[in-house]
This record gives C-alpha cells, sequence and structure tokens, in this order.
C-alpha cells in the first residue's frame, strides 16, 4: 500500500543497496540545498530592492572597506581607524580579495550570505549522514538550520559572526571524521575570521582528548600532541587580531562597565539588565537561552529522552548500537552543550576578554539543536508510520486517520512554517531614504566631515562615502582609546547645538574641522531628545538640554536658516563656514 511505500522510502539508510541510497542522499540533498537558496533568494530580493540598502552591522565592518576601491574615501577618519583595527584579519582579507577583482564591499556583504548558507548546509547534511545514517534527516536538520539562520541577522549581517555555523560545522565534519588537516585548516580560518570560534574549538579537542574503555581514564599522546600542535597554530593566527585591536586600548574592564550608563537599559549596547531573569536568561548579550526559531528546533531537546525508549522507537537502536561509527560521533553533541556552557561561565567572570556571553551558547546550541531536531523527528515521523500501517491493516480507521493527519500536520509545519511569519527571512537590512543628501555630500571634497546628532549619521559614511564626526552605530564603548574620543565629541556637539551662544558651535567647528552640521527639523523641541534614549548617557549635557528646549530657550543654531547648504523635508544641512561668521 501506498503508506508502507512512503513509509520505506522515508527511511532509506545509507548502509541499504547502493542505487537505493544514492538516489535517496541525492534526493534529499537536492531538497536541502533548494530550501538554502530559496531562502537566500528572498534575502536578495530584501538587499536589492532600491539603491541604498545596507545590513545593519555592515555599516561597521563593510563601510570602511570601500577605500580599496578608491584610497582616497575617509581619510584620517577615526571611525574607520578603529573598525579596521578591530576587524579580523582573515575576513578583511576575503573582501579585500574580492575588491581586487572588482567586487564592491557592499555588493559583496549582501550576496555572500547565500553562499555562506550553502557552505553550512553542505557540511551539516555530511554531518547528520555520519550521526545518523538516514537522508531524510540531513534534509530536516539542514532545513531547520537554514530556517533558524535566517530568522536571526546573524548570516544576513556578512560580518564575522556569519561565518561562525559554516565554520564550526566543517570543523565537526572533519573532528567527526577525525580528518586532522581539515581540523587544523578549519581552526586557523576560524582564528583569522571569528576569534572567539577558537576557544571553543580548543576546548572540545581539550575534552575529546578524554575516554573511557574499561572504566579508566585514559590519555592518548599523539592526541595530546596534535591539541598542543591546534593551540600553537590557534594562537599564531590570533596575533594579528590583538595587535591591530590594541590600537586603542585598554579594553573596559568589568568594573568600569557597570559604572558605564552605555551598558545598562537605554545606553548605546545595553549589556546589565536589573532584571536577573532577563539578565542571565534570555538578555541579548548576557543570557543562556537563545531566542532560536522555528519552534520545532527545540524538538531536539527530546533526543535523550527518545534514547532511553529503545523499545517504543525502534530507529533509535540505530543510535546506540554499541561500537559502531554513529554511536561514538554522537558524543559529540552533548559535548559541544559541555563546552559551550563553560565558556558561557568564563565569558561572564572576564567580560569582554573573551567578548560576550551568548556568543559562546547562540551559535553552538542552534547546531546542536538543529541536527538533534532532525533526528528526533525523523525517529517520530517513523513511529507515527509504523502506527499508521498497523492501524491499517487492522481497518481502525478513525485512528490511522488522526496519526495520518498528525503526520502530515507535522511535516507542513516542518516545511512551511516560515511563510507564515511576516518578518522572514530576518535580514535587519537599512534603507536610507536621502537621496539627495547622500549625492550633495558625494560631491563634495573627499574629507568633508558632518557633525549631526541625527541617526542618519549612521548611513552617511556608508551612503555617501564622507565620513562622519561620529554616529549611535559606530559608538561602541569598549576600547576607551577610541570611545574617549567619541564621547567628547558627542559632548561638544551636544553643548554647542543646544546653546544658546554660537560661541561652542564655532570652538566644536574649528576642533574637530567640521564642514557641515546637519540638523533634523524636529531636532530643536524636547521630544527630540527624549526619543534619542541613547544620548541620555551623556550627563550632565543632556539633562542641561533637554530643560532648556523644556524651558522654551532659542537655541543658536536654530536661527541660522541662512547658512542652510541643503534644505529637504527632514533636514538642514548647516555650512560651518556660515555658522562661524555668524558667531563672530
Amino acid at each position: 500500500m501506498l503508506i508502507s511505500r512512503l513509509h520505506r522510502f522515508f527511511i532509506t539508510s545509507t548502509d541499504q543497496k547502493l542505487d537505493r541510497a544514492n538516489f535517496s542522499i541525492v534526493l534529499w540533498f537536492g531538497l536541502s540545498v533548494g530550501f538554502a537558496l530559496y531562502y537566500g533568494s528572498l534575502a536578495l530580493q530584501k538587499a536589492f530592492r532600491t539603491e541604498y540598502v545596507v545590513q545593519d552591522d555592515a555599516r561597521e565592518y563593510v563601510f570602511w572597506m570601500q577605500q580599496w576601491i578608491d584610497p582616497t574615501l575617509l581619510p584620517n577618519d577615526l571611525i574607520a581607524q578603529y573598525f579596521k583595527s578591530i576587524t579580523p584579519p582573515g575576513y578583511a582579507a576575503l573582501y579585500h580579495l574580492m575588491s581586487v577583482l572588482g567586487v564592491q564591499p557592499l555588493w559583496l556583504s549582501k550576496v555572500l550570505p547565500v553562499a555562506l548558507g550553502l557552505i553550512a548546509t553542505a557540511y551539516s547534511f555530511a554531518i547528520c549522514l555520519r550521526l545518523f545514517p538516514l537522508p531524510v534527516t540531513g534534509f530536516i536538520a539542514t532545513l531547520l538550520l537554514n530556517q533558524s539562520l535566517w530568522f536571526r541577522d546573524d548570516l544576513s549581517s556578512a560580518t564575522p559572526r556569519a561565518f561562525v555555523t559554516p565554520l564550526f560545522l566543517a570543523f565537526l565534519y572533519y573532528l567527526i571524521r577525525n580528518q586532522r588537516l581539515g581540523m587544523l585548516a578549519v581552526l586557523v580560518l576560524q582564528a583569522l575570521i571569528y576569534p572567539p570560534l577558537v576557544f571553543i574549538t580548543i576546548a572540545l579537542l581539550c575534552l575529546r582528548l578524554l575516554y573511557w574503555e574499561t572504566g579508566k581514564l585514559l590519555l592518548h599522546s599523539n592526541q595530546l600532541v596534535f591539541v598542543g600542535i591546534c593551540i600553537s597554530l590557534s594562537a599564531i593566527a590570533l596575533l594579528p587580531y590583538a595587535r591591530s585591536s590594541a590600537e586603542f586600548a585598554p579594553l573596559i574592564t568589568r568594573s568600569q562597565a557597570w559604572t558605564m550608563p552605555e551598558l545598562h537599559p537605554g545606553g548605546r549596547h545595553p549589556f546589565f539588565d536589573p532584571n536577573p531573569w532577563r539578565f542571565w536568561l534570555i538578555g541579548e548579550h548576557s543570557g543562556i537561552i537563545p531566542p532560536l526559531m522555528p519552534p520545532l528546533i527545540w524538538f531536539g531537546l527530546l533526543l535523550p529522552i527518545l534514547m532511553r525508549h529503545e523499545s517504543k522507537f525502534p530507529l533509535v537502536q540505530r543510535i546506540n548500537r554499541p561500537n559502531t561509527p554513529c554511536s561514538e560521533a554522537m558524543a559529540v553533541l552533548p559535548q559541544i552543550v559541555y563546552v559551550s556552557l563553560g565558556l558561557f561561565v568564563a565569558a561572564h567572570l572576564l567580560l569582554l576578554r573573551l567578548f560576550f556571553p551568548t556568543r559562546y551558547t547562540t551559535h553552538s546550541f542552534r547546531i546542536v539543536l538543529a541536527i538533534s531536531a532532525g533526528i528526533v523527528l525523523t525517529i517520530l515521523f517513523d513511529a507515527i508510520f509504523t502506527a499508521c500501517e498497523a492501524l491499517f491493516l487492522r481497518q481502525k480507521w478513525l485512528s490511522f486517520s488522526v496519526r495520518l493527519s498528525l503526520l502530515f500536520a507535522i511535516a507542513i509545519v516542518v516545511l512551511f512554517y516560515p511563510q507564515f511569519s511576516a518578518g522572514f527571512p530576518n535580514t535587519n537590512f537599512r534603507v536610507g531614504n536621502n537621496a539627495a543628501l547622500y549625492q550633495f555630500l558625494q560631491n563634495q571634497p573627499k574629507d568633508t566631515l558632518t557633525a549631526t546628532l541625527s541617526d542618519e549619521a549612521n548611513n552617511l559614511s556608508t551612503f555617501a562615502q564622507r565620513p562622519v564626526l561620529f554616529s549611535k552605530e559606530h559608538s561602541l564603548p569598549f576600547h576607551l582609546g577610541y570611545y574617549r574620543q567619541i564621547r567628547q565629541r558627542i559632548i561638544d556637539v551636544m553643548q554647542a547645538q543646544y546653546s544658546p551662544d554660537l560661541t561652542l558651535a564655532k570652538q566644536a567647528i574649528e576642533r574637530y574641522q567640521i564642514k557641515f552640521w546637519l540638523i533634523e527639523r524636529s531636532a530643536f523641541t524636547p521630544e527630540y531628545l527624549t526619543k534619542a534614549e541613547w544620548l541620555e548617557s551623556f550627563q550632565p549635557e543632556y539633562t542641561i538640554a533637554l530643560n532648556n528646549l523644556q524651558q522654551g530657550k532659542t537655541p543658536a543654531l536654530a536661527n541660522l536658516t541662512r547658512c542652510s547648504g541643503l534644505t529637504t523635508a527632514q533636514f538642514t544641512l548647516l555650512d560651518t563656514a556660515c555658522i562661524t561668521a555668524s558667531a563672530r
């Protein structure tokens, strides 16, 4: 009957007849690649919908790379110098190589996520075949993994963190196959592209040095030597990044971070949260539970339970069969969890020395849960198929219909859940809506510096290719050698913009060599400052400015519409030469 044929096709294993197994692998891998391309195409539609589109974090890591196309762009720009210093060298080298070949960095940042998704798909499918030799499991796992990747903006950012999943999956593949050259190559790439990932892989290698046999803990000397080589190569590969990122040292300490309003709710980069449940469980940078989607990925938590009920779920025998590659390789999943949790705790204790704690759980948990969920759903599908066959033979039509409906309902949810989410894929692309402003600035000298408190400053370095004095996006409060300068710039501009005297504006213009001062139409209302919550970190200047506006005091810059070099529906771009002349 049809249900039996579907069942046999569904559970085709790689250890069955060669022709049948190869067909099954090709079919399910082809479907995996097809869905990966489909999700990528949805992201590309968003990326190229208008001329001025950029991914949120690409405004930090990619904007300065335009210097490789035109070396005269952003000359002596503090912001460009800082983000260049904290960009991992391997990541920068990829973009540099492509720019030499004539590929624009911003264009590459839009299409690169599709390629990274395909790499992650290939490695995850291959890993699933090793852990659980049913091709359909590889399809389900890679489908859930791709959905999870596109529900967040990690992959679409095309920043170093976009490489975490494909690089970690590549390492896992070579690890479970014990291909040491592959592990070494990937480990070096991790160090060059996303340094925090090295700590997970090295810790995982050290954990796997130990294994139990006949109740005794044994060490293999050749494995110890190999891990030593891995640690040495990683350290060497990390040196360039350590040197470049030290250019704007020192890095803030935990005690300093605690006193900085920028790292509390409402600040530029909130980390601390007065609510301990939010802080430790779901905090964006501090919580242990990553907000992973789709919901079915959490079925992976059932894997340990199913493995204890072999009699009810026959496919579990493929996992529990002793002394097989499958049972030995499967140990890597809980080991990843142990290592991730250990590094999560260490990152909290050594705040910012190991970067943010969630970097050690979000990506690794996503991989473990996707693979585990693929196995769990395969086992459950098999159990439902078996039950349907038995009920069909006994002609229990009601129970048969219920189980068959459940089977198809789960299958539909697995395949089409993202279609029910309006925000899928979550690319976090930002659209520039001020083309006249960008084009005007592009026609100015390349060292034209603009000062503004507007969030539009986030886009000017990218779309107008001209430097800004500061912006919210670029005000990262981690390296004091950089942030002290940025903080002072923000304070000086805030004081000058809301002062009834033009003297402060003149001083700021002369100190920083500002060419234009960009002001939003609503900038001189109290509501403007209250909405700009991140500026509240700069006290007492913020409170003074807000009080002046609430008391009806008119800032001097508000009366200089005659100094406008460009006026749009939203902005007035003041020529600072006119401001300076008016201050005399």
